[in-house]
Formats: structure tokens, sequence, C-alpha cells
């Protein structure tokens, strides 16, 4: 308590915790830090969208990444010369169904890795720099140096070096791994702040990994179509290409991004380490074993049987995938009581109420806090969701002051985070234990419609005088009789 105390002792200072405190002087110290320095959010959406740097980096990287898809069909839409011919390339056709058969696959890991991105959600334009880098710059490079590297090694194959079985085990590997882990260090080197665990860098490297199979699918898959379409000896080519699609984009569909998830978890360890030997050693670390698997998946699929299944491939990697989701698991769970202990220390100096530290800290209590939310309306959604990131916020950068990233210049933020809190906390869903959906009742058409023909005559009480009725009269009154005076037979 008393650590705690002294740690944050500086943020109870008026003069520190003063939004208006951001000198030139503190501006310089949130940088080295990583830390985010406050924009002006005023001004029309157009203008802010133009003055960000985002936008412009959005740009940039999307015109690049046009680029490098471009260059890359104009290498493999060319024929190749062989000894006694030339192996056609891959026409427009062949290549819209060869991406249609590999989008599916894209689409789950892009779906998963976004769900799995929960308790610090990336910026979603951090998910595409990730995403579009693996499937354009890293194919694009890995190509060429590929083809480099095989022909100066004298490994070649049938009309493309690169499908040399020396080529994919002993080149392929470290070429391919270090062109689609590059963005992770541009990332850390960027915005290092959002790198707060591993699960947020594991999304990031999974992703980039995604797209390079993705366009890497592609390019088998074309080159079956049309390898299918001109000999007669394949057989069945339908057949053949769905082999290859199901071997490819479900069986085996783990490969790149379990790869690149090893130099993701090498590059959050040295951000979230003091120590200079950990930052160095902790990325090569993870570099080299991303490079060792994927030699050890290369390698058994150079080796094995043409059969189909490939129980051989299925029966070494499947382990491996197994143990890695494992510890997926219980890096979920450990981060949630990272959160509960970080938010803690708050709660215990009274900053935040007990209940913040418990909600925040399981992923069920914040899904049904944004369920509740959504069922009130729009507005206590939007304010929930950025509660829920706010606080998030917080608990990471208490946890980087605690092991020694960030200094006291993250006093300041944590301020700005709590007067964050504040004032999100009446429109937001903060604790939903208890509470239910506020859902809309339906009236059904049959039930309005049996209410109208039940209720055709007006209650006798409201008749009016003149229509030859009277209201009854009240009981113990000279004019009350338990017997109405107008029954009688029927005349």
């Amino acid at each position: 308590m008393s650590g705690v105390a002294a740690t944050l002792g500086a943020m109870s200072d008026p003069i520190a915790a003063t939004p208006a405190a951001v000198t030139p002087v503190a501006v310089t110290r949130r940088r080295r830090n990583g830390l985010p320095v406050p924009r002006e959010a005023s001004g029309p959406l157009p203008r802010r969208v133009l003055t960000s740097p985002w936008t412009w980096v959005l740009i940039a990287m999307t015109a690049l990444y046009a680029a490098c898809l471009w260059f890359q069909y104009d290498m493999i839409s060319r024929p190749t010369p062989v000894q006694g011919g030339e192996v056609p390339g891959i026409n427009w056709s062949a290549f819209r169904e060869a991406a249609g058969l590999a989008a599916p696959t894209l689409a789950f890991w892009v779906v998963l890795y976004v769900l799995l991105d929960r308790f610090r959600p990336q910026r979603p334009i951090l998910w595409w720099l990730a995403l579009g880098w693996g499937g354009a710059v890293s194919t694009a490079a890995s190509i060429v140096i590929n083809t480099w590297a095989a022909e100066q090694l004298k490994i070649t194959g049938n009309g493309d070096p690169t499908q040399g079985a020396r080529a994919a085990v002993f080149v392929a590997p470290f070429v391919e791994e270090a062109t689609k882990a590059s963005i992770l260090f541009l990332v850390a080197i960027a915005v290092r702040y959002r790198l707060v665990s591993t699960i947020s860098a594991v999304v990031l490297g999974g992703l980039s990994g995604a797209g390079f199979a993705f366009t890497e699918n592609i390019i088998y898959y074309g080159r079956a179509i049309v390898y299918s379409s001109v000999e007669i000896g394949v057989g069945d080519p339908e057949q053949a290409i769905n082999q290859l699609v199901l071997m490819r984009g479900v069986l085996l569909a783990f490969g790149h991004p379990l790869f690149t998830s090893m130099t993701a978890i090498g590059v959050v360890v040295a951000l979230r380490s003091r120590s200079l030997l950990v930052r160095v050693l902790a990325p090569v670390t993870g570099y080299l074993t991303a490079a060792l698997l994927h030699m050890y998946f290369n390698f058994f699929a150079s080796v094995s049987s043409s059969g189909f299944p490939p129980v051989t491939m299925m029966l070494m990697t499947y382990p491996l995938v197994l143990a890695f989701v494992l510890w997926v698991v219980r890096q979920l769970l450990a981060e949630g009581r990272r959160i509960d202990a970080r938010l803690g220390d708050y709660v215990r100096l009274g900053w935040l109420p007990q209940a913040d530290a418990e909600v925040f800290g399981r992923h069920r209590s914040r899904w049904w806090a944004a369920l509740v939310g959504l069922s009130h309306g729009w507005r206590t959604f939007v304010a929930t969701l950025r509660l829920q990131r706010a606080m998030t916020e917080l608990a990471y950068l208490r946890d980087a002051q605690v092991r020694g990233t960030v200094d006291a210049t993250g006093d300041l933020r944590a301020r700005e985070l709590i007067d964050r809190v504040r004032q999100l906390r009446p429109d937001a869903i903060s604790d939903p234990r208890g509470m239910k959906l506020h859902l809309p009742k339906i009236q059904w058409p049959w039930r309005r419609r049996r209410r109208v023909q039940q209720g055709w005559a007006p209650p006798r009480d409201m008749q009016p005088v003149g229509s030859g009725y009277a209201p009854p009269s009240a009981v113990g009154s000279p004019q009350y009789s338990p017997v109405d005076p107008r029954w009688g037979p029927p005349s």
C-alpha cells in the first residue's frame, strides 16, 4: 500500500494533475515514453480527418499495397520458360477463381483475431496495416528475395527457383519471416504504447501471417487451375484443386499466422522489459524460433508422401498448434488478472470504486455491459465502450509504470484517463451485474385486434347522461340499490 501511494502520490499534486500543464517539455517527455499527446478534438469532421496523421498513413500504405499487388500479378501472369517449352502464367479468370477459394480462410483468421483482441483493441487502421503488409509488401519482397537467393545458391526448380525443396527449407523461412515481422517493428517504433500485451502483438503478427497466406494461396491455387487446364495427365482437375484447397486452406492453414506470432511474442517481451539485453535478444529469439518452426513445417511438407490427407504433417504439427492455443487461453486469463490487480491500486487509493477492478478484468462482464448498453441505445453503447477502453488503458499504463518502462510522466496521462472515466460513467454501463437487457415490448397484431373487440363499449360509469344511462350511485347514498332497477325480463 505504501509503495502504491508513493508511486501515485505525485498525481495528487494539482499542478502535475492539471491538463493545462502540458508544456513543450511535458510533450517531449510524453513522446520519449511513447505516451499519446492530447490533441484538439474541436472543428468539423472533414477538417479533423484531413489533419489527422493516420489518414495520410492509411492513404500512403494503401497505395503501396496496391502497387505491390500489381507487381506480383504482372510477374505471375507472364509465362515462365522451362526446358522443352514454357509454363503458362496465371490468367485473370484463374486469378479470380483462386481469390474466391482463398477468401474463406482469410475471413476466418480476420474474424478470429479481431475477436481475440478484446482487452485493449488496436485501431482498425493497425489491423489493416498488418493485414495488407503481409498480403502485399511481404509477399512481393519474398518473391524477389527468394528467387534471387535460390539462383545464387544454384537451387533450381522446374521454371521457378523458389519451388525447390532446399529453397523451401533453407531460404524461404528466413526471408518470409523477416518480411512478415517487419510491420511489427514499424508499429513498435511508431506507437509502442499500443503494444501492451502479448495478445495485442500476437493479433498483429497473426493478421500479417494471414495476409501472407492469402496471397500465397491465390498463387498456388491459380497455378493449379492453369496447370490442370493444359495438362491431360492430371486426372480430375476439380478434385485435385479441391484437395489443394482443403490442405492449404483448412488442414494446414495455421502455418504462417503461427510462425509470425513467435516473432510478435519476442517483440512484446522486449517492449515490456527494462533490460537492454532482453530488448535485444527477445526479438532475435522470437524471429529465430519462427524461422525454425517454418523450416520444420516445410521440411515435413517436402519429404512427406503425396497421399491425402497429409497425415504425417498433421501428426507432427497439430500438437504444437494445440500447445499454442492453450498458451493463448492462459494469456487471456492472465491479462484479466493483470487488469484487476492494476485497477486495484487505484481502488485502494480511493480513485475508483471496488466494482471497477472486478468488472473490467473479466471478459463476460465487459461483453454483458456492452450488450446492456446496446439495448439502452446508441449513446449508452458508445459511452460503455469508451469507458472500457479508458479503464483498460489506465490499467496497462499503471502496469508499465510498475515495470519501469514508463516514468512519472505517466501520472498526467493517468489523471486524464480518470477524468475521462468520471465524464463517461453517468452515460455508460459501468457495473452490469444483475442488470437485464432493456428490450422493447412487441405488440402483436392479433393481440391488438382482440383488445379492440373486447373493449367495443365504454364502461358503464363513463356513459353520457343523456343516453338513458346514469353513473352508478355511491355505496350508502339514498339512491343506492344493490339491484339495478332497470333490470327486468325481456319484453
